[in-house]
């Protein structure tokens, strides 16, 4: 079983925090001219209806595990009880996705390319560092149920 020192560093930043780094750098990239701020699309109703939807959903699947007692911690040893209700009756991973909409929603409101590089790079490092590590804590914690959870249930939408 993995423990914390055990856990790859990357894992134990949280996807908010990465997340985070990445929009720094965008706007960092932007603002010192390292690269030009080329324009794609800039809309702000959708930026509004994308960041909003988006935190929607991470706040009620992060409430979720609250409710039901478990961590939220992607990088813990342990996962006290396996959440298929809420949100996660629609995507495995609720918290990802709710974070790729917002950052999706920022790139909506910025409208040039260093912005919209950040949600394509939020979902590579969940869909292949932090989701196939938390898969793998999953199946070999809860077994069976895990298993037909993943048939069940798809691991974006």
């Amino acid at each position: 079983m993995a423990t914390l020192a055990t856990v790859k560093w990357y894992l134990r930043i949280p996807p908010p925090l990465w997340t985070l780094a990445f929009l720094l750098i965008a706007y960092g990239l932007e603002w010192s001219g390292a690269i030009p701020p080329i324009m794609l699309m800039h809309s702000l109703p959708a930026a509004i209806l994308l960041a909003v939807a988006g935190l929607a959903l991470a706040v009620s699947a992060v409430r979720k595990f609250f409710v039901e007692g478990t961590e939220i911690e992607p990088a813990s040893a342990a996962n006290k009880k396996l959440v298929t209700n809420g949100p996660f009756r629609f995507t495995r991973n609720p918290m990802y996705l709710g974070l790729i909409l917002v950052s999706l929603g920022i790139a909506f409101y910025m409208g040039t390319l260093a912005f919209f590089a950040v949600p394509v790079l939020v979902f590579l490092l969940c869909n292949f560092l932090f989701i196939p590590f938390e898969e793998e804590k999953m199946q070999r914690q809860h077994g069976n149920p895990y298993t037909e959870y993943m048939h069940r249930v798809r691991r974006w939408i």
